[in-house]
């Protein structure tokens, strides 16, 4: 791996870590809260692509899983991976992974098309995944894990916005390039 991948895996870690310094909204009805750090995730896939943009989430991860505390809210262990975050936790390298493949492969894409892609991956796929790993751990019907989830459409749209923004006016830049 070349040094200025490196960094740039380093770089959007940092990112994601102080996304998880700004403090989550707690939901009174689900035991997740509303977070930016996210958006990190999302970012990391639609700048860095699918290959680094995956590393750098599993990277991420597995500070988490050392127990670092970079997660919203101070949080970090192996426990958070059995807990009610666990399925968006897990979902995140993936949706990183799949948010750069869509990104490259629709590169001279309208805005709404690409907006759309990270949408749905970066809303729909992560929440749908942390709903089934929500079931999982709190024994709560799927339907309604599905239906706690609602909550997050508004920010999430916003958070995708700032995302198809920032891409859109970074993907070009010579500084991403490897």
């Amino acid at each position: 791996m070349k040094t200025k991948s490196t960094v740039l895996i380093a770089m959007m870690i940092a990112l994601i870590i102080a996304l998880g310094f700004i403090p989550g909204i707690p939901l009174g009805f689900i035991p997740v809260p509303i977070i930016l750090q996210n958006m990190g995730i999302m970012l990391a896939g639609a700048l860095l692509g699918p290959k680094r943009g995956f590393l750098a989430v599993l990277i991420f991860l597995l500070l988490v899983a050392l127990g670092l505390p970079v997660l919203s809210g101070g949080h970090g262990n192996i426990a958070v991976f059995i807990g009610p975050s666990a399925g968006y936790l897990l979902a995140y390298p993936f949706a990183a992974f799949f948010i750069g493949l869509f990104t490259e492969k629709l590169d001279n894409s309208p805005f709404l098309v690409e907006f759309i892609c990270i949408w749905l991956i970066g809303f729909l796929f992560i929440d749908a995944m942390g709903a089934i790993g929500l079931t999982i751990q709190s024994h709560l019907p799927l339907d309604k894990s599905l239906l706690s989830n609602l909550v997050f459409i508004p920010g999430d749209t916003i958070k995708v916005l700032i995302v198809t923004f920032i891409h859109r006016r970074f993907k070009n830049n010579p500084l991403l390039q490897v």
